[in-house]
């Protein structure tokens, strides 16, 4: 396993290494009023150095894998342990951030467990995984929370006690289906990367509750060198297409979405159908609506977020932080921050567990909507009662750059669930 300590770990914001954004994502959809660009964020006052012994946290995420990658996911919470430390840390602790690459392995996933457990972290934070599973049922038995995950996708992350996330999926395919509707679409068809299946149920009740139904859900095989033909059965007889499909497949699928000549309207998920996946097929994209979990990274709520990347000299160009995995992890790691800061005495495991438990206002400034952790979502979807955040916004690719579209959340709950608000 590759371990990155806190001094290894800031030598990522070197490393310039290809984003997969994640399969399974989620979106946000809001009211019709475009969200206004947000100024910078004023200049600190100056704090007092950090004292004690370290705060210490974990993120777990893929770096070093055949398969999808997350950097800027561990760069984001580099990022974010610098920043918070130039201003005085965390309830006047210095913060300390251990990356662990579980590197795609559900075995490395569990190494990484023990480690949170042997030193003894207060939280694993704003982590992604696909081994989650081999993750969260280790660290609870110690009181570690998995804390501010923004795309769970495992049974233990949406059930677990120890499980408090802030992303929502898969409530952005439930966006998306909305959106299409209230855009007037008459004939929709949906595209599911295989290995993302579990989005097709809420997406079905939510367009039957909106008294439609699929004309056709195509499941997208994710290595195809050509997606032509697959593009061609999505855009038969359809005049929209919603697609869950993650950020390199979405390259592939862009080419052939421009070389058809389609003039279907397409949606997809935040962080994956973006200004990468749309480089050369700008024309064929323009328009396109692209659903989310959290407002645009220029929007005022992650004002702090643009300042921390310009501090910690990374170059955003090379990798997407206006995605789940960039924008998710500060959310987390700011929502972490908030939570230990209300906590009289010593900041443990335990005690943040216990802080975070009843929690019922967490107000994260528009980040996602204001969270209560005490209310498991006892009458949604079957398995996902710690989705605390259900709510949605949008955005759009115009000549293939992200812009902002909404701004005001709106709540997809009963949708996901077959029901028509």
């Amino acid at each position: 396993m590759t371990r990155e300590t806190t001094q290894r770990a800031r030598s990522l914001r070197t490393i310039v290494a290809p984003l997969i954004a994640m399969t399974l994502v989620m979106a946000a959809c809001g009211s019709d009023d475009a969200a206004e660009p947000a100024a910078e964020a004023p200049a600190a006052e100056p704090a007092a150095e950090p004292t004690g012994e370290p705060l210490k946290v974990m993120t777990v995420t893929t770096l070093n894998a055949a398969g999808p990658t997350y950097q800027n996911i561990a760069n984001t919470a580099i990022a974010y342990q610098d920043y918070i430390n130039a201003r005085g840390g965390i309830a006047g602790r210095q913060l300390e951030v251990t990356v662990c690459d579980e590197q795609f392995d559900p075995a490395i996933a569990t190494t990484c467990a023990r480690e949170a457990v042997e030193e003894d972290m207060v939280s694993i934070v704003g982590s992604f995984t696909y081994f989650a599973e081999s993750i969260v049922p280790v660290i609870a038995e110690s009181s570690i929370t998995w804390f501010g995950a923004c795309c769970p996708i495992t049974p233990s992350e949406l059930s677990s006690p120890y499980s408090f996330n802030i992303g929502n999926q898969p409530m952005y395919a439930v966006g998306m289906v909305e959106r299409a509707v209230s855009d007037g679409c008459k004939s929709i068809n949906a595209i599911i990367i295989d290995g993302a299946q579990v989005f097709i149920p809420p997406m079905e009740n939510a367009i039957k509750a909106l008294g439609m139904s699929f004309g056709n859900v195509i499941i997208l095989p994710p290595t195809a060198q050509d997606y032509s033909s697959e593009v061609a059965q999505a855009t038969t007889n359809a005049d929209c297409v919603v697609a869950v499909i993650s950020e390199t497949p979405f390259i592939t699928w862009n080419t052939a979405w421009a070389q058809s000549g389609t003039d279907a309207q397409q949606y997809g998920p935040q962080g994956n159908l973006n200004s990468v996946s749309a480089a050369g097929a700008e024309e064929a994209t323009d328009g396109n609506i692209i659903a989310g979990m959290y407002p645009d990274i220029s929007t005022e709520p992650f004002a702090e977020y643009r300042v921390a990347l310009d501090e910690s000299g990374l170059d955003t160009t090379a990798l997407d932080y206006n995605s789940l995995g960039g924008l998710g992890t500060w959310a987390a790691f700011v929502g972490f921050t908030q939570i230990a800061e209300t906590i009289n005495g010593e900041i443990t495991a335990e005690s943040f567990y216990q802080a975070a438990d009843t929690t019922s206002n967490l107000d994260l400034n528009g980040m996602v909507p204001v969270l209560d952790f005490t209310q498991d979502w006892t009458d949604g979807l079957e398995g996902y009662n710690r989705l605390f955040n259900r709510s949605v916004v949008f955005s759009e690719l115009d000549n293939g750059k992200v812009v902002p579209l909404t701004s005001e959340f709106k709540d997809v709950s009963n949708l996901a669930t077959g029901t028509a608000d």
